[in-house]
């Protein structure tokens, strides 16, 4: 099923909501469809998968692959933030593959965390991101 998702414009946030069956080819369509907007530069994102009950073809390698293509996607002269949130533990085990992959691209340009509770990511990502 496709992934829905949302544009705060006024908070330069994108928040996306997959449901159901998530399947690797979901999240490559909207990696390639969302984040090749040039509007969207620059822009936070929630990607929330506490509403995903299943899960088709997503593996530690296609898990690689899709942080590989999302780094070479982020604009190098905007920062900005995801967070992940995943309270079951196979999708947070699996965000945080994605989140170390993204950290060890040299391309990547978006901090990435993964969360359990979702207060806690709207705040990190409501902050400044910090200059490393």
């Amino acid at each position: 099923m496709p992934i829905k998702y949302q544009i705060d414009h006024e908070k330069r946030m994108v928040v996306a909501t997959p449901q159901g069956l998530l399947s690797d080819a979901d999240m490559f369509e909207y990696q390639r469809t969302v984040w090749s907007q040039a509007e969207l530069k620059g822009y936070n994102e929630l990607f929330d998968v506490t509403g995903v009950t299943q899960l088709e073809s997503v593996t530690e390698e296609r898990v690689a692959d899709l942080a590989d293509l999302a780094a070479s996607m982020d604009p190098a002269d905007l920062p900005s933030k995801l967070a992940i949130l995943a309270t079951n533990d196979l999708h947070f085990g699996l965000a945080r593959m994605y989140e170390r992959r993204r950290e060890m691209a040299k391309q990547s340009n978006k901090v990435v965390h993964v969360f359990r509770v979702r207060e806690e990511a709207m705040e990190w990502l409501a902050n400044c991101i910090e200059v490393q």
